[in-house]
């Protein structure tokens, strides 16, 4: 193909077209849904956070609505579905405590692991290397 055809520059710009399909269009729309299929399963007495970072227990949720209470249920906030970061649920809020002492566990059953650091050598390589060594210094 000639580069100064017009078919030549039709086929480049559809090729840009489909690469910023795939790096900016699609990856934004799978966001999206994520997004939204995270808000139409929060539930009340989860946690959320809101864009602006407050942090509260769902008290009340309505069609665009959602009503988070802060500091021990003192203060009651009503945001719109739009403006919440992310949500955790009771049941997933267990997980996550119980994924943080398995690492605990690893690093105590590592810590009674005998050291590493120094170099061993079996008995008989033992003897041969100390062999070595007497000749060298001679």
């Amino acid at each position: 193909m000639n580069p100064n055809s017009p078919t030549f520059s039709l086929v480049l710009m559809g090729l840009l077209i489909v690469m910023i399909y795939f790096m900016m269009i699609r990856p934004q729309r799978k966001k999206d849904k994520a997004d939204r299929e995270m808000r139409e399963a929060m539930k009340v007495g989860d946690e959320a956070i809101t864009i602006g970072g407050i942090v509260g227990k769902i008290e009340k949720i309505n069609d665009k609505t959602v009503v988070i209470s802060t500091t021990a249920g003192k203060n009651k906030i009503e945001f719109l579905k739009t403006a919440i970061a992310s949500v955790s649920s009771k049941d997933a809020a267990g997980n996550k405590q119980a994924a943080k002492d398995e690492p605990k566990k690893e690093e105590a059953e590592e810590k009674k692991a005998p050291s590493r650091d120094k170099k061993v050598t079996p008995k008989k390589l033992g003897k041969k290397a100390e062999e070595d060594e007497k000749t060298e210094e001679k």
